[in-house]
C-alpha cells in the first residue's frame, strides 16, 4: 500500500502561470504598474518588498480575487487564464490567504474538504475522489493524526498546515501563498517553509509566496521578484536580486549582505543608529 506522498506524487502535476501587463488600481490610482510574473513548474518563487509596495495585491490578482485594470494571465501557454471559470481556474490555481476565519463545529477533515469545491457537481452531486484526495492533503501537511480534531482546538502552527492541506485537496499545479508564516514562531515558521520547498522539489509545483523575511525568502525561493511602489524592480536569483545597493534603495535603510556559511545563500542585515553603538566600558577603554 502507497504513502500518502507516493500516491500524491501520480495526482500532482505542476503547471506554469505567467502574467503580464498586470495593472492594478483603487479609486483610479495605480497601486500595480504593468508588472509581470511567471512561476514554473518545480520552482518557487518569493515576492518581497517593503510594505505597501504591491506584492499581495500582484499575487490576489493572478489568483483572481482581485480585478486588474489590465492583466494577461496564461496557464501553460495554451490557456488563458481570464476565460476560464471560477471552477475551472481553481482546479488549476490555488491561494493560502493571511487571513481565514476560525471554523467552530467543524473537525479538521471538513476544512481540508473545502478545498475539493472545484469537483462538486451541481445540485450536491458528490466528488467520488474526495476522500483519497483530502486523505493525501492531510499526510502531505503531516495533520493526518488530527483529521477528527475540532478546527477551533488548533495551534497557529497547526491551523496553517490545515488550511495548507485544504489548498492541496484542491490538487492544483500551482499553489500562491500570501505571507503564510506570519503569527508562527521560528520552528512553525521553519517547518512550513521546508513543506513548500518539497512541494516544489518532489512533486513539480509552481509556487508563488509573499514573504517579509528576506533570510526566508532566499533560503527557500529559486527565484525572488522584488517591488517597490507597486513596480517590479527586479527578478533573478537570490544572490542577484539581495544587493546591498538594492536592498538600501528600495527599503530607505542601510543594508549588508553576505553569505550564510550553511546554506550558501545570501543573508542581510539591515543596519539601524543603534547597531554601530558602542557599550560605555569601550567607549571609556576598559573592559567589564
Amino acid at each position: 500500500m502507497r504513502s500518502g506522498e507516493e500516491a500524491a506524487r501520480t495526482r500532482l502535476r505542476g503547471h506554469e502561470l505567467s502574467a503580464t501587463g498586470v495593472t492594478v488600481s483603487y479609486d483610479g490610482v495605480d497601486v500595480v504598474h504593468d508588472a509581470a510574473l511567471r512561476l514554473r513548474p518545480g520552482e518557487v518563487t518569493a515576492l518581497v518588498g517593503p510594505n505597501g509596495s504591491g506584492k499581495s495585491t500582484l499575487l490576489r490578482t493572478i489568483a483572481r480575487l482581485q480585478r486588474p485594470r489590465h492583466a494577461e494571465l496564461r496557464i501553460d501557454a495554451d490557456t488563458d487564464g481570464l476565460a476560464l471559470t471560477s471552477r475551472e481556474f481553481a482546479r488549476h490555481v490555488a491561494l493560502l490567504t493571511q487571513s481565514r476565519p476560525t471554523p467552530g463545529g467543524l473537525t479538521v477533515r471538513d476544512v481540508v474538504e473545502f478545498g475539493r469545491y472545484p469537483y462538486r457537481g451541481r445540485f450536491g452531486r458528490p466528488d467520488p475522489d474526495a476522500s483519497d484526495a483530502v486523505d493525501r492533503a492531510l499526510a502531505l501537511t503531516g495533520v493526518t493524526d488530527l483529521a477528527e480534531r475540532g478546527a477551533d482546538r488548533l495551534s497557529g502552527g497547526q491551523s496553517q498546515r490545515v488550511w495548507l492541506a485544504g489548498c492541496l485537496a484542491q490538487e492544483t499545479g500551482v499553489l500562491l501563498l500570501d505571507e503564510p508564516t506570519t503569527h508562527l514562531d521560528p520552528r512553525y515558521q521553519i517547518e512550513l517553509l521546508d513543506l513548500i520547498r518539497d512541494l516544489a522539489d518532489d512533486h513539480g509545483i509552481a509556487v508563488g509566496v509573499v514573504l517579509h523575511d528576506l533570510d526566508q525568502a532566499a533560503a527557500v525561493a529559486d527565484r525572488i521578484t522584488l517591488l517597490e511602489s507597486g513596480r517590479i524592480v527586479a527578478d533573478g536569483r537570490p544572490e542577484e536580486v539581495l544587493t546591498p545597493d538594492r536592498l538600501t534603495a528600495v527599503y530607505g535603510i542601510r543594508f549588508d549582505v553576505d553569505t550564510d556559511p550553511l546554506t550558501g545563500r545570501p543573508r542581510t542585515r539591515p543596519i539601524g543608529r543603534h547597531h554601530m553603538r558602542t557599550t560605555r566600558s569601550e567607549r571609556l577603554g576598559t573592559t567589564s
